[in-house]
């Protein structure tokens, strides 16, 4: 008999629709499939639902705050029911921009400059201090949101009123702006599952071009990399899947420019809707939805 697969989708983080949608999906290929499923938001019933439900797995389909963050995670250790995706530690490391950026510095992996902003600070000074680490333009997103939510490119003149509209987040980060080419690689527990290349008719890979139809981002598979290089992306993704404690599947954010990779960040719960980069990838690799989504239920039970 199939197992009984409860999936975790909404929440109450930015990304809600892109959680309901990766939910959705999860949820319609299992039914094909033979599976028992029961979709749930991690609302105040949630004890109730696993109790009466009592299923023999959790897929997370939570994205951004709340979900991917550890916070959710630290819940689902009590009911000692596998769940998907990463554990409280490495969903926690992994979605704080700040942390995760030191870990990849210690570590050697390439990662843009950057500095953080608490609003303490005047705005000439503020202006000030990004002169003194790096030049314009910057962008400007905050510590723990996915998805590129509130990320932004900011040159000199509109950098204070850019960051004056996210006020609401207590701290963000200003990091330099890298050019060049974007690249997602996905790993699929210590596996290099391979690489993507977008090319976004918008400014950058930003919540439209990741999420709507019309921004027509290219996606381009195979990464026109000699091996050598791809090698080298490949090595760097897992190693900071490895060094942040991940398991099940990572998406990786790279820049290349200058014959140089960059790691932006590593995303432990990449999405998994019909536009979602993860999905691509292990189909063009002779994965089937199915079984990348049988795979990331398998992997839930060799806990970290």
């Amino acid at each position: 008999m199939k197992k009984k697969v409860l999936i975790l989708s909404g929440g109450i983080s930015k990304e809600r629709l892109i959680s309901v949608d990766t939910g959705k999906q999860v949820a319609k290929e299992l039914k094909k499939h033979g599976y028992k499923i029961k979709i749930t938001e991690p609302d105040k019933n949630l004890e109730k639902t696993i109790k009466n439900f009592k299923p023999s797995v959790i897929f997370n389909a939570l994205h951004g705050q709340f979900g991917e963050d550890g916070y959710i995670q630290s819940i689902l250790e009590r009911f000692k029911i596998p769940y998907t995706h990463s554990g409280v530690i490495s969903s926690s490391l992994a979605m704080d921009k700040e942390i995760s950026k030191k870990i990849f510095i210690k570590n050697k992996i390439e990662t843009p400059k950057f500095i953080t902003h608490s609003y303490d600070i005047s705005a000439p000074n503020l202006i000030k201090k990004i002169k003194k680490n790096f030049k314009f333009p910057v962008v400007v997103k905050p510590l723990n949101e996915g998805s590129s939510v509130n990320v932004f490119i900011c040159n000199e003149k509109n950098i204070i009123k850019i960051v004056n509209s996210i006020k609401n987040y207590k701290k963000i980060m200003i990091e330099e702006f890298i050019g060049g080419r974007e690249i997602q690689v996905a790993i699929m527990g210590n596996e290099k599952l391979g690489a993507i290349e977008l090319k976004p008719k918008r400014k950058f890979y930003d919540y439209q071009a990741k999420y709507n139809r019309k921004a027509k981002t290219e996606h381009l598979i195979p990464v026109n990399l000699p091996s050598k290089k791809m090698n080298e992306l490949l090595n760097i993704a897992l190693k900071a899947h490895q060094i942040i404690g991940c398991r099940g599947v990572t998406r990786s954010d790279f820049k290349f420019f200058n014959n140089k990779f960059y790691l932006l960040e590593i995303n432990t719960q990449p999405g998994m809707t019909k536009l979602s980069l993860v999905p691509e990838i292990a189909a063009f690799k002779g994965i089937s939805f199915i079984k990348l989504i049988e795979w990331i239920l398998k992997d839930a039970f060799k806990k970290k």
